[in-house]
This record gives structure tokens, C-alpha cells and sequence, in this order.
């Protein structure tokens, strides 16, 4: 009977131990490919598949980072920035400057601890310059949880700068010799020419001078600038030749025959303004029209022209108004 007790221990251990070896977890599904099954909850201390492991940090990024394409050698010019992030209210900044042909840093400003979300110029320190050359100006910032700066294609914190050396002056080209037995600017203002344009003025820009280039043709004349109405009058003695209209030219206009022998042309003058007629004897001073911008003009001005030998004659050709404008407008009434 012991001899049958133990055989029968023996086998039922022999069945359970191999059971026992493997667990649950680990047995192949019977009817699964694959092999074996992933548990279905985290084990301690690892990690699920596909959870991350901790939230991305959070690092400043660059808002903005303003600076010219071009400046001239000396202090630095005016840049501004802007640096943000979720959450945090500030973040330490510093600018470099670095020389792109030499990939030296020339200046470092810092700026310290600065807001974010704000637009800010970059404190230059007092003793920077750049001379003429090629750098970039780059943006760097670090959070107080030491999440430095985020760059991206569209948000690199770095914009590059050109410094140019100043033109060379160039001195004026002389004025050229008045034409022999034409009226000299000051001969005419002794003689009482008074300025055409009774308000304040300015003679514009290089667009506004004799001799611009306009399409087909040259600027004949001088553009004096001025409020919308302004009186425009006679400078010199004489007879009025013509009062007529151009659509696509000088608008309403008026041509004068001066006893110094001079022809002048007065353009774009107001609509229904004129206060002269054909053929009739003006003296200096008189009104003629009110300025402005009849015809091919974008603005209220008088083009004013001074011709020698004839307007719009054969033997006639336009001068250079200006120095004439100029003496009429120191010695003569504006």
C-alpha cells in the first residue's frame, strides 16, 4: 500500500510541475498568431507602448527680430525683437553681431532679463560700431528653467546685415555760363521780377528740376509746389500770348512775352481761374491764375518755364528756371 501511495504522488507531481513553470501571461494563444500575449496593464516601474513618458518642455521662441537690410558704418542701427512663451513671463536675452567674412563676434549686447510678448529695441552698448561689411545680427535666450531658444526655418532669431560706406561727395558741377545777351537772374530781380507764387512752396525733388527725364521727353521747366489755389501771378512785365488747355499735358496754361525778352509758361492752373486774357498788358505782381493740377499732374503745383527766343519757336529753346525762381524768391515779393 506505501509502494502504491508513492507511485501516485509521483505521477500527479510529474503532471503539475510543468503546469506550474509557465505562467498565464506567458502560454502562446491557441488560436492566435504571433505568439505570446502583451499584458494587458503596465508592469511597475517600465513604460506603456505609444504614452510618452513626460510632457515636451516648453523653450522661448523668437516673435520677432526686426532689423534694416542696410545701414551706414557707425553705432548700430535701431533693431527690435520680440521673444515668447506659454506660460513664462520672461526670459534672458543677448544679441550677437557677427562678421560674415571674418565669423568673428564684434558685438555682444546683452540685454538681460527682459518680458516677453513684447516688442523691444536692442540696447546697444555705447562704444559699438560697425564698420562697412556684411554681419548677422542673431538673437539668443534661455528661460529660467534652462529651456534655451527655439529656432525654426520661419523663426530663425538670425537676419543679416549690410553696412556700406558712405558715397564720396561729389562736388556740384559749375553752373554754366549765362548765354551772351540773355537776362542774368540777379539782373532781373534788380529790375523787379517778383516770384510767380504767392503762398508757401517748395521746389520738390531731382523729379521736379529741369531737364527730368519724363517718357519722350525732357521737363522743361521748374515745378513750384503749393497748396491747392494758391495765387499764381506775373513776374515781369508784358503781354499775355496764350490762355489754352491741354488734357494730356500742361492743363490750363498761359504763355507770357516779357519786355526783357524772356517767354514764360505757366501750367496746370485751376479750372475757370484765369484772370487775364490774349493780348492783354500785364505788369509784374499782377494775378494771373490760381495753382493746380489741371492736366498730367498728381499733385497742386505751378510748372513754370522760361524761353529764349520764342516759345515753342524754331529759334527758341527753354532755360533752367531755377536759379532765376530762386533769386525772385530772396529779392522779390512770395
Amino acid at each position: 500500500m506505501r509502494h502504491s501511495r508513492r507511485a501516485i504522488l509521483g505521477a500527479l507531481t510529474s503532471a503539475i510541475l510543468p503546469l506550474l513553470a509557465i505562467s498565464p501571461q506567458a502560454q502562446a494563444l491557441a488560436h492566435e498568431p504571433g505568439g505570446i500575449a502583451a499584458p494587458s496593464e503596465q508592469a511597475a516601474g517600465g513604460s506603456e507602448f505609444g504614452v510618452p513618458t513626460h510632457a515636451a518642455s516648453r523653450r522661448p521662441s523668437v516673435a520677432a527680430l526686426n532689423a534694416p537690410t542696410a545701414a551706414t558704418p557707425g553705432h548700430p542701427p535701431h533693431v527690435t525683437y520680440m521673444v515668447k512663451e506659454k506660460g513664462v513671463a520672461s526670459a534672458y536675452v543677448s544679441i550677437a553681431v557677427t562678421n560674415l567674412t571674418t565669423r568673428k563676434l564684434v558685438i555682444s549686447a546683452q540685454q538681460g532679463w527682459i518680458h516677453t510678448g513684447k516688442l523691444l529695441s536692442v540696447r546697444w552698448p555705447r562704444s559699438a560700431t560697425l564698420a562697412a561689411g556684411v554681419y548677422h545680427v542673431s538673437l539668443n535666450a534661455h528661460d529660467s528653467h534652462g529651456g534655451n531658444l527655439e529656432r525654426s526655418a520661419h523663426a530663425s532669431g538670425v537676419v543679416t546685415l549690410t553696412v556700406k560706406a558712405a558715397p564720396t561727395p561729389v562736388a556740384p558741377a559749375p553752373a554754366p555760363a549765362p548765354e551772351a545777351g540773355v537776362p542774368t537772374p540777379a539782373s532781373t530781380a534788380a529790375e523787379g521780377a517778383v516770384f510767380p507764387v504767392r503762398g508757401t512752396h517748395n521746389f520738390g525733388g531731382p523729379e521736379n528740376r529741369f531737364g527730368a527725364a519724363r517718357e519722350g521727353h525732357i521737363h522743361q521747366g521748374q515745378d513750384v509746389l503749393t497748396a491747392e489755389g494758391t495765387q499764381v501771378v506775373v513776374p515781369f512785365s508784358g503781354t499775355i500770348t496764350t490762355t489754352s488747355f491741354q488734357a494730356g499735358g500742361a492743363g490750363y496754361y498761359a504763355v507770357e512775352h516779357t519786355t526783357m525778352g524772356f517767354d514764360f509758361m505757366f501750367a496746370h492752373c485751376e479750372a475757370n481761374s484765369f484772370a487775364v486774357n490774349i493780348g492783354e498788358a500785364v505788369s509784374a505782381g499782377a494775378a494771373l491764375c490760381k495753382a493746380g493740377q489741371t492736366g498730367d499732374a498728381t499733385a497742386p503745383h505751378l510748372h513754370f518755364e522760361i524761353w529764349v527766343g520764342g516759345w515753342q519757336a524754331k529759334t527758341g529753346h527753354p532755360i533752367d528756371p531755377l536759379p532765376y525762381l530762386e533769386a525772385w524768391e530772396k529779392d522779390g515779393a512770395s
